[in-house]
Protein backbone atom coordinates (compact mmCIF):
# COMPACT_ATOMS: atom_id res chain seq x y z
CA UNK A 1 0.00 0.00 0.00
CA UNK A 2 1.48 3.73 -0.92
CA UNK A 3 1.95 5.69 1.63
CA UNK A 4 1.06 9.82 1.71
CA UNK A 5 3.28 10.28 4.65
CA UNK A 6 6.61 8.81 5.87
CA UNK A 7 8.78 10.00 8.50
CA UNK A 8 11.80 8.59 9.39
CA UNK A 9 14.05 9.20 12.50
CA UNK A 10 12.90 12.53 13.39
CA UNK A 11 14.50 14.64 15.96
CA UNK A 12 14.23 17.93 17.57
CA UNK A 13 15.69 19.22 20.75
CA UNK A 14 14.52 22.27 22.36
CA UNK A 15 16.01 22.95 26.06
CA UNK A 16 12.98 21.63 27.98
CA UNK A 17 12.00 18.87 25.59
CA UNK A 18 12.82 16.73 22.57
CA UNK A 19 11.47 14.71 19.90
CA UNK A 20 12.93 11.58 19.59
CA UNK A 21 13.46 9.60 16.70
CA UNK A 22 9.91 10.02 15.26
CA UNK A 23 9.30 6.84 12.72
CA UNK A 24 5.56 7.09 10.65
CA UNK A 25 3.59 5.87 8.25
CA UNK A 26 0.36 6.69 6.97
CA UNK A 27 -1.03 4.89 4.12
CA UNK A 28 -3.13 6.49 1.38
CA UNK A 29 -6.82 6.76 1.61
CA UNK A 30 -6.71 6.28 5.69
CA UNK A 31 -7.02 8.39 8.49
CA UNK A 32 -4.67 8.57 11.55
CA UNK A 33 -5.38 9.74 14.75
CA UNK A 34 -2.32 11.23 16.48
CA UNK A 35 -2.86 11.15 20.67
CA UNK A 36 -1.26 12.02 23.56
CA UNK A 37 -0.81 14.30 26.48
CA UNK A 38 -0.19 17.56 26.34
CA UNK A 39 3.79 18.80 25.61
CA UNK A 40 3.95 15.25 24.11
CA UNK A 41 4.98 15.95 20.91
CA UNK A 42 1.97 16.17 18.86
CA UNK A 43 2.16 19.41 17.20
CA UNK A 44 6.28 19.33 16.95
CA UNK A 45 5.91 16.57 14.84
CA UNK A 46 2.82 18.23 12.44
CA UNK A 47 5.19 21.64 12.25
CA UNK A 48 7.55 19.51 11.43
CA UNK A 49 5.60 17.42 8.48
CA UNK A 50 4.87 20.94 7.49
CA UNK A 51 8.05 22.45 7.43
CA UNK A 52 7.18 25.21 9.50
CA UNK A 53 10.12 23.90 12.20
CA UNK A 54 12.72 21.69 10.70
CA UNK A 55 14.34 18.54 12.59
CA UNK A 56 17.62 18.41 13.93
CA UNK A 57 17.92 14.93 12.03
CA UNK A 58 15.39 12.73 9.75
CA UNK A 59 13.24 12.57 6.73
CA UNK A 60 10.30 13.29 6.04
CA UNK A 61 8.42 12.42 2.75
CA UNK A 62 4.57 13.46 1.63
CA UNK A 63 3.78 12.27 -1.81
CA UNK A 64 7.09 10.66 -1.81
CA UNK A 65 8.51 13.95 -1.93
CA UNK A 66 10.78 15.66 0.53
CA UNK A 67 8.72 17.84 2.00
CA UNK A 68 11.61 20.67 2.45
CA UNK A 69 13.28 20.34 -1.12
CA UNK A 70 9.61 20.16 -2.81
CA UNK A 71 7.91 22.15 -0.35
CA UNK A 72 5.86 24.33 -2.50
CA UNK A 73 4.71 21.25 -5.06
CA UNK A 74 3.91 19.36 -1.93
CA UNK A 75 1.91 22.01 -0.02
CA UNK A 76 -0.41 22.34 -3.45
CA UNK A 77 -1.98 19.45 -2.05
CA UNK A 78 -2.05 19.84 1.56
CA UNK A 79 -5.30 21.02 3.52
CA UNK A 80 -4.02 22.54 6.87
CA UNK A 81 -5.83 23.24 10.38
CA UNK A 82 -3.46 24.78 13.70
CA UNK A 83 -4.13 26.25 16.22
CA UNK A 84 -2.97 29.24 15.01
CA UNK A 85 -4.04 30.19 11.63
CA UNK A 86 -1.34 32.43 10.92
CA UNK A 87 -4.36 34.90 9.56
CA UNK A 88 -5.03 38.73 10.84
CA UNK A 89 -8.08 38.52 13.13
CA UNK A 90 -8.85 41.98 11.61
CA UNK A 91 -9.37 40.19 7.77
CA UNK A 92 -13.36 38.80 7.07
CA UNK A 93 -14.18 35.52 5.58
CA UNK A 94 -14.95 37.71 2.16
CA UNK A 95 -11.03 39.14 2.57
CA UNK A 96 -9.66 35.74 3.29
CA UNK A 97 -10.70 34.24 0.42
CA UNK A 98 -9.11 36.79 -1.61
CA UNK A 99 -6.11 36.45 0.05
CA UNK A 100 -6.45 32.80 -0.84
CA UNK A 101 -6.92 32.36 -3.84
CA UNK A 102 -3.54 34.31 -4.63
CA UNK A 103 -1.61 31.57 -2.93
CA UNK A 104 -3.26 28.10 -4.00
CA UNK A 105 -3.52 27.46 -8.00
CA UNK A 106 -6.47 25.26 -7.01
CA UNK A 107 -8.42 27.98 -5.10
CA UNK A 108 -12.47 27.04 -5.83
CA UNK A 109 -14.04 30.00 -4.80
CA UNK A 110 -17.26 28.33 -5.21
CA UNK A 111 -16.67 26.00 -2.91
CA UNK A 112 -15.30 28.01 -0.41
CA UNK A 113 -18.65 30.24 0.20
CA UNK A 114 -20.62 27.11 -0.02
CA UNK A 115 -18.49 25.79 3.60
CA UNK A 116 -19.21 29.73 4.59
CA UNK A 117 -22.96 28.89 4.00
CA UNK A 118 -23.26 25.75 5.49
CA UNK A 119 -21.25 26.66 8.39
CA UNK A 120 -23.73 29.48 9.15
CA UNK A 121 -20.22 31.78 9.24
CA UNK A 122 -20.62 35.66 8.10
CA UNK A 123 -19.08 37.11 5.15
CA UNK A 124 -18.16 40.71 6.16
CA UNK A 125 -17.72 40.25 10.68
CA UNK A 126 -13.72 40.23 11.20
CA UNK A 127 -12.16 37.20 12.61
CA UNK A 128 -11.54 38.53 16.17
CA UNK A 129 -15.23 38.71 16.75
CA UNK A 130 -15.84 34.90 16.02
CA UNK A 131 -16.67 32.63 18.74
CA UNK A 132 -13.74 29.86 19.06
CA UNK A 133 -16.31 26.86 16.87
CA UNK A 134 -16.51 29.90 14.55
CA UNK A 135 -12.70 30.57 13.94
CA UNK A 136 -12.37 26.64 13.99
CA UNK A 137 -15.22 26.00 11.21
CA UNK A 138 -13.09 29.04 9.14
CA UNK A 139 -10.11 27.40 9.43
CA UNK A 140 -11.49 23.98 8.03
CA UNK A 141 -13.33 26.01 5.05
CA UNK A 142 -10.25 27.43 4.06
CA UNK A 143 -8.51 24.08 4.40
CA UNK A 144 -10.96 22.25 2.27
CA UNK A 145 -11.48 24.76 -0.46
CA UNK A 146 -8.26 23.93 -2.41
CA UNK A 147 -9.01 20.58 -3.06
CA UNK A 148 -6.70 19.05 -1.02
CA UNK A 149 -5.06 15.31 -1.39
CA UNK A 150 -4.27 15.60 2.69
CA UNK A 151 -5.30 16.78 5.59
CA UNK A 152 -3.43 17.85 8.71
CA UNK A 153 -5.24 18.89 11.36
CA UNK A 154 -4.31 19.94 14.84
CA UNK A 155 -7.19 19.54 17.42
CA UNK A 156 -9.62 20.49 14.25
CA UNK A 157 -13.16 19.87 16.80
CA UNK A 158 -11.06 21.80 19.77
CA UNK A 159 -14.04 24.78 20.75
CA UNK A 160 -17.03 22.54 18.96
CA UNK A 161 -20.22 21.82 20.27
CA UNK A 162 -21.47 18.00 20.24
CA UNK A 163 -23.25 19.12 17.10
CA UNK A 164 -20.92 21.11 15.44
CA UNK A 165 -18.34 18.30 16.10
CA UNK A 166 -20.27 15.72 14.46
CA UNK A 167 -21.22 17.78 11.37
CA UNK A 168 -17.38 18.58 10.80
CA UNK A 169 -16.59 14.68 11.53
CA UNK A 170 -19.20 13.76 8.77
CA UNK A 171 -17.50 16.04 6.27
CA UNK A 172 -13.70 14.32 7.16
CA UNK A 173 -15.73 10.75 6.58
CA UNK A 174 -16.77 12.14 3.00
CA UNK A 175 -13.63 13.82 2.84
CA UNK A 176 -11.79 10.11 2.59
CA UNK A 177 -14.30 8.51 0.79
CA UNK A 178 -11.81 9.20 -2.26
CA UNK A 179 -8.79 6.84 -1.87
CA UNK A 180 -6.45 9.29 -2.93
CA UNK A 181 -7.49 11.25 0.08
CA UNK A 182 -5.84 11.10 3.65
CA UNK A 183 -6.09 12.34 6.98
CA UNK A 184 -3.65 12.96 9.92
CA UNK A 185 -5.65 14.62 13.23
CA UNK A 186 -4.02 15.09 16.04
CA UNK A 187 -6.85 15.33 18.73
CA UNK A 188 -7.78 15.41 22.84
CA UNK A 189 -10.88 14.12 22.10
CA UNK A 190 -10.23 10.30 21.58
CA UNK A 191 -13.87 9.52 21.12
CA UNK A 192 -13.79 11.68 18.02
CA UNK A 193 -10.81 9.64 16.63
CA UNK A 194 -12.91 5.81 17.55
CA UNK A 195 -15.55 6.89 14.99
CA UNK A 196 -13.45 8.25 12.42
CA UNK A 197 -9.24 7.00 12.54
CA UNK A 198 -8.09 4.34 10.40
CA UNK A 199 -5.20 4.33 12.66
CA UNK A 200 -3.84 5.25 16.09
CA UNK A 201 -0.31 6.80 16.83
CA UNK A 202 0.24 7.64 20.63
CA UNK A 203 3.14 9.75 21.46
CA UNK A 204 4.78 10.92 25.07
CA UNK A 205 7.26 12.75 26.01
CA UNK A 206 8.50 12.77 22.35
CA UNK A 207 8.49 9.02 21.69
CA UNK A 208 6.22 7.27 19.51
CA UNK A 209 4.77 4.74 22.26
CA UNK A 210 2.55 2.47 19.37
CA UNK A 211 1.28 3.20 15.92
CA UNK A 212 -2.06 0.44 15.73
CA UNK A 213 -5.34 0.15 13.75
CA UNK A 214 -8.45 0.98 15.84
CA UNK A 215 -9.86 -2.17 15.45
CA UNK A 216 -6.88 -3.75 17.20
CA UNK A 217 -6.69 -1.36 20.38
CA UNK A 218 -10.74 -1.11 20.08
CA UNK A 219 -11.14 -5.21 19.82
CA UNK A 220 -7.62 -6.80 21.27
CA UNK A 221 -6.52 -4.57 23.84
CA UNK A 222 -8.34 -5.08 27.07
CA UNK A 223 -8.44 -3.31 30.55
CA UNK A 224 -8.37 -5.78 34.10
CA UNK A 225 -9.79 -3.64 37.23
CA UNK A 226 -9.41 -5.85 40.22
CA UNK A 227 -8.24 -5.84 43.99
CA UNK A 228 -4.38 -6.01 45.14
CA UNK A 229 -4.98 -9.58 46.23
CA UNK A 230 -5.97 -10.56 42.47
CA UNK A 231 -3.12 -8.36 40.93
CA UNK A 232 -0.64 -10.26 42.80
CA UNK A 233 -1.80 -13.63 41.20
CA UNK A 234 -1.25 -11.96 37.35
CA UNK A 235 2.53 -12.15 36.17
CA UNK A 236 4.27 -9.28 34.94
CA UNK A 237 4.72 -10.70 31.41
CA UNK A 238 0.57 -11.12 30.85
CA UNK A 239 0.47 -7.12 30.76
CA UNK A 240 1.02 -4.09 29.53
CA UNK A 241 0.72 -1.47 32.20
CA UNK A 242 -1.08 -0.87 35.73
CA UNK A 243 -2.20 1.86 37.60
CA UNK A 244 -3.16 2.23 41.26
CA UNK A 245 -5.77 3.60 42.04
CA UNK A 246 -6.70 4.02 45.93
CA UNK A 247 -9.19 0.83 45.98
CA UNK A 248 -8.23 -1.32 43.02
CA UNK A 249 -5.53 -1.89 40.24
CA UNK A 250 -6.08 -1.14 36.53
CA UNK A 251 -4.05 -3.75 34.33
CA UNK A 252 -3.51 -2.69 30.31
CA UNK A 253 -3.50 -6.10 28.47
CA UNK A 254 -2.52 -6.36 25.34
CA UNK A 255 -4.11 -10.04 23.99
CA UNK A 256 -7.62 -9.76 26.21
CA UNK A 257 -8.41 -13.30 24.49
CA UNK A 258 -5.25 -14.99 25.87
CA UNK A 259 -5.55 -13.32 29.05
CA UNK A 260 -9.12 -14.16 29.61
CA UNK A 261 -8.11 -18.08 28.88
CA UNK A 262 -5.24 -17.84 31.27
CA UNK A 263 -7.14 -16.23 33.99
CA UNK A 264 -10.53 -17.18 33.80
CA UNK A 265 -12.18 -15.82 37.17
CA UNK A 266 -10.86 -12.26 36.06
CA UNK A 267 -13.11 -9.95 34.17
CA UNK A 268 -11.59 -7.88 30.86
CA UNK A 269 -13.32 -5.15 30.22
CA UNK A 270 -13.14 -2.91 26.65
CA UNK A 271 -11.21 -0.03 26.77
CA UNK A 272 -11.56 2.97 25.58
CA UNK A 273 -8.52 5.32 23.75
CA UNK A 274 -8.56 7.28 26.13
CA UNK A 275 -7.92 4.63 28.97
CA UNK A 276 -5.37 2.95 26.86
CA UNK A 277 -3.87 6.74 26.49
CA UNK A 278 -4.28 7.05 30.29
CA UNK A 279 -2.27 3.56 31.39
CA UNK A 280 0.30 3.91 29.56
CA UNK A 281 0.85 7.54 30.56
CA UNK A 282 0.31 7.07 34.17
CA UNK A 283 0.68 3.49 34.77
CA UNK A 284 3.83 1.43 35.32
CA UNK A 285 5.19 -2.16 34.69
Amino acid sequence: MENVLEIKNLSKKYEDFALKNVNLKLPKGMIMGLIGENGAGKTTTIKSILNIIQGDCGEIKIFGLDNQKNEKQVKEDIGVVLDDSFLSEYLNANDIQKIMKQIYQNWDENLYFEYIENFKLPKNKVVKDFSSGMKMKLKIAVALSHHPKFLVLDEPTSGLDPVARNEILDIFQDFIQDEEHSILVSSHITSDLEHIADYITFISQGEIVLTKTRDELLENYGIVKCSEETFKKIEAKDFVKCKKNRYEYDILVENKMEFQKKYQDVIVDKPSIEEIMLIYIKGEK
